[in-house]
This record gives structure tokens, C-alpha cells and sequence, in this order.
């Protein structure tokens, strides 16, 4: 027997699991990076080939379309086979796809590039999560999954503003094909170090001992069977017999939220360089920053959001009210500060001033998602995080069309204030989610008894 096996009190967990977080952080901020690139080239894209609003919109629509039809699916494969081989191949589609926006010679080569991006960005949140269930402590899950989702996604994005735009296409004067091909090779060498330095979970690490395992799955006993050992199969006729019409509708209003908040998020991702150009007519140099300033309020959320679920799930020891509260809270306010922005509406750095805090309150709920996803997904996670976000979709889908033909018939204004209704919508739904209801019965788990 391996003396690894039976660890004693004195044996000291490695630390593989900051390995993984920090593949995972990297994963999350380059994925927003390399997606946040299309929306500021769309004002050179609109220049060069003489395309309207709605024309750009169907480009971001063949991304949704296309990052939300495969999710599902290749969620259930990465449950059922492990992240490690679906997480590279889904990197490889994904480099591609960036590759040929940098080539695209055409608005149609563009439509097809960003369609492959979609595909290769669909199921990579929904292998993080899966990541977050398999390698991060449950103590502190929540705090870790803020870092990954929220604060490098928007660390990503924010990247995206002031190292694409501002420095690469604004001080270096780079044209916007070779700044992307520079996106590329990061994008190489990161799918390049996760092929080689991670694995599925910490039993399956040869780095990774006995103790660290136990540790991530909170300190069961030795002799005990893991819930969610890597080596059982989890099929998709066994996660459809233990799913409850409770559990179900609880599910689905979790993914009615998140289509509202993917839809308000979108404004965000697709269209505030477009604004400041058309409206304020800012260049690369200005656009960058002032567009940054409402990502960095997304990061700052991601630094707090999951730290204080965990603090008031802690300290009052009710989970589902805890998330609740964070959730509700984070959206409402957020639509508030959006409607008194517009008050600023002519003043483009005080309007995205106060865009920053609009995204700080909405991010703070975009963290406490990802914890009930984890919460209630069990040995699902990636499954019912990608069911979720492929319901979200809808939204990504809409959004596009919906956004390019109220600002094209309507006025930037209308859309701000469509925005806010979309997250006061989304504030209310949280008073019908409860984090404490499995998707899967625990007792039909793998593992259990």
C-alpha cells in the first residue's frame, strides 16, 4: 500500500490546488479578454466595412447563438469524463476562432470567427465550476469561485480596455489584426501549461497527496467513500431520475435570473466602446480607459462579492437568505445607480463613473450565482452550471438584437433605461431561489448510501 494512502495527523497537504487556481484565474481573465476584443474593433469594423448597428449585432448574436447550444452537452461530457481533456479541446477550438477574426477578410468570415470563438468559450465557466467543486475547500468555495469567475473575468476585460485598446491599438498604433494575433499566442501558451500542469481532480494528480484531498473535501474521514470520486460515472439517465419537480423549478428560476443578468450584462461586453464612439466620440486612447472604469468595478466585486456570502452564511448560518440578500440587494441597487446615471448622460467619464459602481452592486450578485450553482449541482456541477447558462444564453442571444435596434431607432438612452429594468426584474426572481435545494438527491449520488 502506498504510504500516501493512509495519511496520518502529521502529514501536511501539498498545495497542487493553488496550481489549479491560478490555471483557473488565468483561464477566466484571457477568456474575457479575448471576448471583450470584438466590441472594440466594432467601431473600425463599422468604418471599414460600412456596417450598421444591427449588422455588428448579428456578428455578437453568432457568438451567443453558437456559445449556447453546444454548453449543455459538453458539460454533461466533462461530469462524466473529467475537465481535463474537454477543458484543452475546448482551448484548441477557441485559439482557433480567434485566429480567424484576425484573419477575417470579410463580414462574413467575422460572423463564422465568432462563431467558433462561441463554440470554444461555451463549456469552459461550466469546467470551472466543476473545478471549484472538485479542487477548492467548501469553507471557502465561494470567496475562491469570486476570484476566479468575477475578479479575472473582469481583470480580463479590463485588459481588454487599456492593454488592447488603449496601449496596443491607441500608443503602439498597432492595426487591429496583429494586436489579435498577439491574443493568440498568449492563448497558446496558457492552453499549453493547462494540458500539462492539471488534472480532473486531486486524486488523480500525481503532485497531489492523500491529505490535500482530504483537505478540498472538507476533512471527511479516511476511511469514508468520496461523494464525488472521479473514477464514478455519473450518466444522464441516473441525474434525471434524481431530479425532483421541486429541485427542477428551483432550478429554473435560478436560470430565469441569469438570463436577466446576461442580458443587462451585455451592454457591458458588446456595446459601451460602440457608445462612447458614436455618442461621445472618443478614440482608442480615451475609450480604453473610460470603458475600463465599469470592468474594474466588476473586478473589485469579485474581490468582495464571494467573501461576504461566505462572512453572512457564517455568521447567520442561513445560507439560502445569506445568498438571497447579497443577490437581491447587488441588482437592485445596481439598477437605481443606472437610472441616475443618466442624469450624466452628456458627461461620458462622470456616466462611466458611475457605470463603475453599477457593475461593482451587479457583480456582487454575479458571484453569489456561482455559489449556488455549486451549492445545489453536487457531483452536477458542470451539468447544471451549463443548463443554467445555456437558459442564460437567451439572454446573450436577444440582447444583440434587442440592443442594436433600440439604439439604432430608439437612442443609447432607451437602452440604459431597458438595462435597468432587466436588472430590477432580476433582483426580484432571487426571492424564489433556495441554495439549499439539491438538484440531484443525495442519496443517489455516487458515494452515498
Amino acid at each position: 500500500m502506498n504510504a500516501d494512502a493512509l495519511p496520518s495527523a502529521q502529514t501536511r497537504p501539498t498545495n497542487v490546488r493553488w496550481t489549479v487556481f491560478s490555471l483557473a484565474f488565468a483561464t477566466s481573465a484571457l477568456l474575457y479578454l479575448h471576448r471583450y476584443v470584438f466590441g472594440f474593433i466594432k467601431p473600425t469594423l463599422a468604418t471599414e466595412w460600412g456596417l450598421s448597428n444591427t449588422e455588428l449585432g448579428a456578428m455578437d448574436s453568432a457568438f451567443s447563438v453558437f456559445y449556447t447550444l453546444p454548453q449543455f452537452p459538453i458539460a454533461i461530457v466533462a461530469d462524466a469524463l473529467g475537465v481535463h481533456v474537454v477543458m484543452t479541446s475546448l482551448m484548441i477550438v477557441w485559439m482557433s476562432g480567434l485566429a480567424l477574426m484576425a484573419w477575417a477578410p470579410s463580414a462574413i468570415w467575422m460572423w463564422y470567427a465568432q462563431a467558433l470563438l462561441g463554440v470554444g468559450q461555451s463549456a469552459v465557466y461550466a469546467c470551472i465550476s466543476r473545478i471549484a467543486n472538485t479542487w477548492f475547500p467548501p469553507s471557502i468555495r465561494t470567496t475562491l469561485q469570486g476570484l476566479v469567475a468575477i475578479l479575472a473575468g473582469r481583470l480580463g476585460a479590463l485588459s481588454s480596455s487599456l492593454i488592447f485598446t488603449t496601449l496596443l491599438l491607441g500608443v503602439m498604433d498597432l492595426d487591429w489584426r496583429t494586436a489579435l494575433w498577439i491574443q493568440v499566442g498568449a492563448g497558446i501558451v496558457l492552453m499549453l501549461a493547462f494540458a500539462i500542469l492539471f488534472r480532473s481532480s486531486p486524486r488523480q494528480h500525481p503532485r497531489a497527496n492523500t491529505a490535500e484531498a482530504l483537505l478540498i473535501e472538507g476533512n471527511v474521514p479516511a476511511n469514508a467513500t468520496p461523494r464525488a470520486s472521479a473514477s464514478e460515472r455519473l450518466t444522464v439517465r441516473k441525474m434525471l431520475s434524481t431530479v425532483s419537480t421541486r429541485s427542477f423549478m428551483n432550478l429554473m428560476f435560478l436560470s430565469v435570473q441569469s438570463l436577466l443578468s446576461t442580458f443587462a450584462d451585455n451592454i457591458f461586453s458588446n456595446w459601451i466602446p460602440l457608445f462612447l464612439a458614436q455618442v461621445h466620440h472618443l478614440k482608442f486612447k480615451e475609450m480604453g480607459i473610460y470603458a475600463a472604469l465599469p470592468l474594474l468595478g466588476g473586478a473589485i466585486a469579485g474581490l468582495v462579492g464571494g467573501g461576504l456570502n461566505d462572512y453572512l452564511i457564517a455568521v447567520t448560518g442561513n445560507r439560502r437568505w445569506s445568498r438571497v440578500a447579497v443577490a437581491l440587494a447587488g441588482k437592485m441597487i445596481a439598477a437605481i445607480l443606472l437610472l441616475a446615471a443618466l442624469r450624466s448622460y452628456d458627461q461620458p467619464y462622470v456616466f462611466c463613473i458611475y457605470l463603475f459602481f453599477v457593475k461593482l452592486f451587479s457583480d456582487c450578485s454575479l458571484t453569489t450565482s456561482w455559489g449556488v450553482v455549486t451549492d445545489i449541482g453536487g457531483r452536477a456541477t458542470a451539468s447544471v452550471f451549463a443548463l443554467n447558462n445555456s437558459i442564460a444564453g437567451i439572454g446573450q442571444i436577444a440582447a444583440p438584437i434587442i440592443i442594436s435596434y433600440v439604439s439604432d431607432f430608439y437612442g443609447w438612452h432607451a437602452v440604459f433605461v431597458t438595462v435597468a429594468v432587466a436588472y430590477v426584474l432580476c433582483a426580484l426572481s432571487w426571492l424564489f431561489i433556495d441554495c439549499t435545494i439539491p438538484v440531484l438527491r443525495e442519496s443517489d449520488e455516487p458515494g452515498t448510501l
